[in-house]
C-alpha cells in the first residue's frame, strides 16, 4: 500500500490536467482491481456546475450530467451528512433509498454500477465531495478494499480533492494574462521563494523544464524577473480577494 500511494501522490504532483488526474486514479485504483470509480465535486452555490472525474461510462456520465442527476442521486445525498466511507447498491446496506430512486439505480445498472464504496470528503469551501468506486456486484476486490483499506482510501481521495481543485479550479489569470496550470504552478512555488531548482524537484520535473515554464510566465507578463513576474501575482491576488 505504501508503494501505491507514494507513486500516487507523485502522479498528482506531476498532473496538469484532468486526464492526468483521472491516469493517477486509474493506475492506483488498478493496483487493487478496482475498474470503475468517480469523483464528483458540488460546489457550495446552487448555480454553479459539478464537476466529474470518472472512468464511468461517458454514455451514462453525459445521461446523469445532463439531467441533473447529481441532485436526485441517493448516494450523493448521503454523502452530504456522512463523515466515514460506506457501501451502498446490490448486496449492501447503508444508504437509505424510496421509490423514487428505483429508477436512477435501473439506469446505472444499465451501465454495470449496481453497487460502491463511497468516501465522503471534507470540502471547507461548503460545497460537496465524494470519492466512489462502484461495480455490477459485491465482487472480492470491492469486498477486500472496504474491510481492508478503508482509511488509506479516505487518504487517497483527500489528496485526489486537494489536487483537483488546487489545479481545475481555472483561476489562473495574472493581470489578465492566462497562464497553463504548469506555468502558473511554477510561479507559485516561485512566489514561496524556491528556487528553480527546487522547484522542479517538488514537481517531479527537469530544472530546465521548470526555467521553461517560467520563462514562458515572465514573457506572457512582459516583465525581465522572476521577481517581478511574483509581485505582478500578489497584486492581482490581492485585487481579487
Amino acid at each position: 500500500m505504501q508503494r501505491v500511494f507514494e507513486e500516487f501522490v507523485q502522479r498528482l504532483f506531476e498532473s496538469v490536467d484532468e486526464t492526468d488526474l483521472r491516469e493517477a486514479l486509474a493506475s492506483a485504483a488498478a493496483e487493487f482491481d478496482l475498474q470503475q470509480f468517480a469523483f464528483l465535486t458540488l460546489p457550495a452555490s446552487s448555480s454553479a456546475t459539478p464537476r466529474l472525474i470518472s472512468n464511468y461510462p461517458t454514455d451514462w456520465t453525459s445521461h446523469y450530467l445532463h439531467h441533473g442527476y447529481e441532485r436526485i442521486d441517493p448516494v450523493v445525498a448521503h454523502a452530504k451528512h456522512q463523515e466515514m466511507p460506506f457501501r451502498w447498491g446490490r448486496g449492501f446496506d447503508g444508504v437509505p433509498t424510496c421509490g423514487r430512486h428505483d429508477r436512477f439505480f435501473e439506469e446505472a445498472a444499465e451501465f454495470g454500477i449496481r453497487c460502491g464504496f463511497t468516501i465522503p470528503v471534507p470540502d471547507h469551501h461548503g460545497g460537496v465531495a465524494a470519492m466512489t468506486f462502484a461495480a455490477d456486484e459485491p465482487n472480492p476486490p470491492l469486498l477486500r478494499v472496504t474491510e481492508r483499506y478503508g482509511q488509506a482510501f479516505q487518504l487517497i481521495a483527500t489528496c485526489f480533492h486537494f489536487h483537483a481543485r488546487r489545479k481545475l479550479s481555472g483561476n489562473r489569470t495574472v493581470d489578465g494574462v492566462v497562464l497553463t496550470p504548469r506555468e502558473h504552478e511554477c510561479l507559485q512555488w516561485a512566489a514561496r521563494g524556491k528556487s528553480i531548482w527546487e522547484i522542479g524537484h517538488i514537481l517531479g520535473i527537469k530544472r530546465r523544464t521548470a526555467a521553461f515554464h517560467l520563462d514562458n510566465v515572465r514573457r506572457k507578463l512582459g516583465v525581465r524577473t522572476i521577481t517581478q513576474a511574483v509581485a505582478r501575482l500578489a497584486a492581482s491576488q490581492s485585487s481579487s480577494s
